[in-house]
């Protein structure tokens, strides 16, 4: 193990307070990097524990970030029936209309993803979202802006299943290849869905990685 971090008369040595090095020792402690034991003194650990646990996860990554930040094209926005996973999500009779906007995301000119957005016509109507043109906003701070909704929190189911073949032939997927579905259900404070968000990732060309706490 490494010799111990110590807080030494920081003024003299790096020019900045005692009270600011145990300030930014805390959030090295907080996000991982370093360790503290009682009578021991703080590590520093080879990499940070839970780095990866702070990263957006896959429906969470694509509410927040502008669409204008991933390359890609609009296939489809449209009123459309929703599929009874969907609905349930929603909390939605099925086949009840709903909105869909859904990309087709690109990285290095190849197809990766399908990314789809379903939310309630009522929540669609005035907010601009049959647009061909990349949103220079996520949809989280898109429909908070337009329709006054705030997001709560994301509760995330993750299934693998065989592609439709009109997602297999966007996706480029050779055949017998598993397309693994990451669905978001997105509520307001009061449970009131909002949107569904829903991430489709060919088995072959991802892999998730994540990080928590044994204790």
């Amino acid at each position: 193990m490494s010799s111990p971090i110590s807080c030494p008369d920081s003024r003299d040595r790096v020019g900045v307070s005692r009270l600011t090095v145990v300030a930014a020792l805390r959030v090295l402690r907080d996000e991982g990097w370093i360790e503290s034991q009682q009578g021991k003194g703080r590590f520093v650990r080879g990499r940070p524990a839970m780095a990866s646990a702070k990263q957006p996860r896959p429906g969470q990554a694509y509410l927040i970030a502008p669409e204008t930040t991933s390359a890609g094209e609009v296939v489809e926005a449209a009123a459309v029936a929703a599929s009874n996973r969907i609905a349930a999500l929603l909390n939605l009779a099925p086949k009840i209309k709903v909105f869909l906007r859904r990309r087709l995301i690109s990285r290095d000119g190849e197809p990766t993803e399908i990314v789809s957005v379903w939310v309630p016509l009522a929540l669609s109507e005035g907010a601009d979202l049959t647009s061909a043109d990349p949103l220079p906003q996520g949809l989280r701070d898109h429909l908070q802006s337009r329709k006054g909704v705030r997001f709560d929190h994301v509760v995330e189911q993750i299934t693998a299943r065989m592609p439709a073949t009109d997602e297999a032939k966007q996706l480029g997927m050779p055949k017998n290849t598993l397309l693994l579905a990451v669905y978001g259900a997105v509520p307001d404070a009061s449970g009131t869905a909002l949107a569904v968000v829903e991430v489709l990732l060919p088995a072959d060309r991802h892999e998730r990685e994540n990080a928590y706490p044994t204790a």
